[in-house]
């Protein structure tokens, strides 16, 4: 996969003030605030940065906690894990494989079949529907439009 490499002002020229502050500077939406909390549609979130395919809807769950869950990503390449002890705590942290941005954190209390939670800011995401996520599998690698925007 070929990564993206951008500078801040190419960044913040495509995300939202907000957005850029928790993807390219590992900020945290407030819980309970982000837009794809509650959505129950059919399709995949996808990074708000560079368009990456990262989780399926049908592994999205309600985790209670205020950000939108999953039990698993799309596949492990697209997403990075890194060790986190900015709070004084070791967590694991999840960025995009393709372009860095922050996405949240990975825990080892989510649902079977994986174990693991995947708590991810709604302001890293974007969605595509299943008819636009079909329409983007016919047109071939599905990375060809520019990523979804709030």
């Amino acid at each position: 996969m070929k990564k993206i490499n951008k500078t801040d002002s190419e960044w913040k020229k495509i995300l939202t003030p907000e957005q850029y502050r928790v993807l390219r500077g590992k900020g945290t939406e407030k819980p309970h605030s982000g837009r794809l909390l509650h959505n129950a549609e059919k399709g995949v979130y996808v990074c708000a940065g560079c368009g990456l395919r990262l989780f399926p809807s049908a592994s999205k769950y309600d985790s209670g906690t205020g950000w939108p869950s999953f039990f698993a990503p799309v596949s492990e390449q697209c997403i990075e894990k890194r060790k986190d002890t900015i709070l004084g705590r070791e967590r694991t942290e999840i960025v995009c494989s393709r372009c860095g941005g922050h996405l949240g954190h990975v825990f080892r209390d989510g649902p079977e079949p994986t174990g693991e939670r995947y708590c991810v800011n709604s302001l890293s995401l974007g969605f595509r529907g299943l008819a636009r996520e079909k329409m983007q599998k016919s047109r071939g690698s599905g990375m060809k439009t520019p990523p979804d925007t709030p």
